[in-house]
């Protein structure tokens, strides 16, 4: 059977209101009992990012559903061509932070596009691999040809779940056990990181006649979670052997007093581990496919903080694949950290930037924390 080519050929995103500096996050987010943070200048210093979005008001009233922002993405990029969404034969939407446990989030999505018909809706869960892993699906049912023109998103709306109501029971529990009155790091850490967002890819076996497309020459994941214990969780909690509790096992009371819909990362865990382990499949596909370090023309990583970027250099130095930062593309200090939807905001902002010319070879690389997953992908500008 002869395969497709699959092409990239129209990118968009899309943010809920207005950028949020670091001297408002506390606004949006609340004080948790009554309390400027003491973390958040270590974060925010580490972490350079400057700007992120919220699909939330200072009063704390929702603006957009997750799904609501992954429609309005969709959306854009018909605003040229809106007919054109009919010809769509798939929808494959990626988050970690969807509106609801049932239905799925993509045919939540799929909901918010009544000009779609009905059509094949894929929803890959997950932490921010997740967006890659909606990308692969619309990748392989387009190169085998069981989809002609496909829709992949990624999306987060994580600001509701950072708010200070969300942990004030856990706070007022400690103080009427006359112990500190503050959520531990590993639930505050996330706070000062997090960003709402969307953002989504049309995808063709036909490149674009006019313009420039992006061709999918690969995309491979490796899973680490054979032995190592979760990093990142939520709707969980971890006992003292590092197993993992999820929320069905908790009592209603249990839910409420230990914060356990708050999403939490182990941050020791996350330094020791994220960047050593996400090398040795990356060289292994370099040598598979033929590939150099010098073949690469853009570096797209998906980090969760500026912190990481010379230690993900350094190791990319160390296991041969040295790319000069002159070559990586990140906007992470003005977007936020978007889980999910980071990459796919990458590659728009690079795709729209007038950068791009014929033959430009572009490296995706997506690190997921959870149970310490990679997801790896190259592009070929054409």
């Amino acid at each position: 059977m002869s395969l497709n080519e699959v092409y990239i050929t129209k990118t968009s995103h899309y943010f809920p209101n207005d950028p949020v500096s670091n001297e408002e996050m506390e606004e949006y987010l609340g004080y948790i009992n009554n309390e400027p943070s003491k973390s958040k200048r270590i974060v925010l210093r580490n972490n350079g990012i400057t700007n992120r979005y919220y699909a939330v008001k200072k009063d704390g009233s929702v603006t957009h559903t997750n799904a609501e922002l992954a429609a309005n993405a969709v959306k854009a990029l018909f605003a040229e061509n809106p007919a054109e969404i009919k010809s769509v034969d798939l929808l494959s939407c990626g988050t970690s932070s969807p509106d609801q446990l049932m239905p799925s989030h993509a045919v939540m999505v799929h909901g918010h596009l009544p000009d779609t018909n009905s059509i094949e809706v894929v929803s890959p869960s997950g932490v921010c691999c997740a967006g890659m892993h909606a990308l692969k699906y619309a990748y392989m049912a387009i190169k085998t040809g069981d989809a002609s023109l496909a829709v992949a998103s990624g999306s987060e709306r994580l600001s509701v779940s950072l708010r200070s109501d969300k942990f004030e029971d856990e706070v007022h529990k400690l103080i009427a056990l006359e112990e500190n009155p503050y959520i531990s790091f590993e639930k505050e850490f996330l706070r000062w990181m997090l960003s709402d967002g969307a953002s989504a890819f049309l995808m063709s076996n036909k490149k674009n006649e006019r313009g420039l497309s992006l061709r999918v020459e690969w995309i491979e994941g490796v899973s680490h979670a054979q032995y190592m214990e979760p990093c990142m969780y939520m709707a969980a909690d971890k006992d003292g052997d590092g197993k993992l509790k999820g929320y069905l096992d908790f009592s209603p009371e249990e839910l409420v007093e230990k914060s356990i819909f708050a999403i939490k990362q182990d941050v020791k865990l996350l330094g020791e581990n994220i960047i050593k382990l996400g090398g040795s499949k990356l060289v292994e596909i370099f040598r598979k496919k033929g590939l150099k370090a010098t073949d690469i023309d853009y570096f797209l990583p998906h980090m969760s903080s500026s912190f990481f970027k010379s230690k993900l250099y350094a190791g990319m130095q160390e296991i041969g694949l040295e790319i000069p930062y002159e070559k990586w593309f990140v906007n992470l200090s003005t977007v936020g950290n978007v889980g999910a939807a980071s990459v796919y905001f990458m590659v728009d902002e690079l795709f729209h930037s007038g950068k791009l010319k014929e033959g430009d070879k572009i490296l995706l690389l997506v690190p997921e924390s959870a149970r310490f997953s990679y997801m790896y992908g190259l592009l070929t500008v054409c």
